[in-house]
């Protein structure tokens, strides 16, 4: 036995709407990932961790070049900038597809307290930027041995 159910135009077309509001939603009002999206901090992916004696931070940067790089500390604000710069021997209709973004990134994290940020060192090596930065003395942890009596 089949059952007969009335048909309301009402309740499709608001699934409908819902469905492109969706669509305009992830494709233009918020961004992710390509052609609309800029290169920004969200592009520079950081691993911050620290050991005994300092705290190693860690920014992919692929294909950019360290002269196209710049690091600044300012109170406990860690700050990478650059800008990674577009090939110009290839032609805008020659592109089949083109997922790499170009132009100006910027990333600000912040850092712990107590740390030597005049002693900072900073290395790139195969895309990955590698900034060390020692404790303070009195940050660093102490061990206290026990005595018996």
């Amino acid at each position: 036995m089949t059952s007969l159910i009335r048909w309301d135009p009402f309740r499709e077309a608001m699934s409908l709407r819902n469905a492109i509001d969706r669509l305009f939603e992830e494709s233009f009002v918020s961004p992710r990932f390509g052609w609309l999206a800029p290169l920004g901090a969200a592009d520079v992916a950081i691993d911050m961790y620290e050991t005994k004696d300092q705290v190693v931070v860690k920014a992919a940067l692929p294909g950019i070049k360290p002269e196209q790089t710049e690091v600044t500390i300012t109170g406990n604000t860690l700050t990478i900038r650059g800008e990674a710069k577009e090939e110009k021997e290839i032609k805008e209709e020659n592109y089949i597809c083109r997922e790499r973004r170009m132009g100006a990134f910027s990333r600000s994290i912040a850092l712990p307290d107590g740390l030597k940020t005049d002693k900072a060192e900073a290395t790139f090596e195969n895309g990955v930027l590698t900034l060390t930065i020692p404790k303070a003395e009195e940050k660093k942890a102490k061990t206290i041995k026990i005595k018996t009596k």
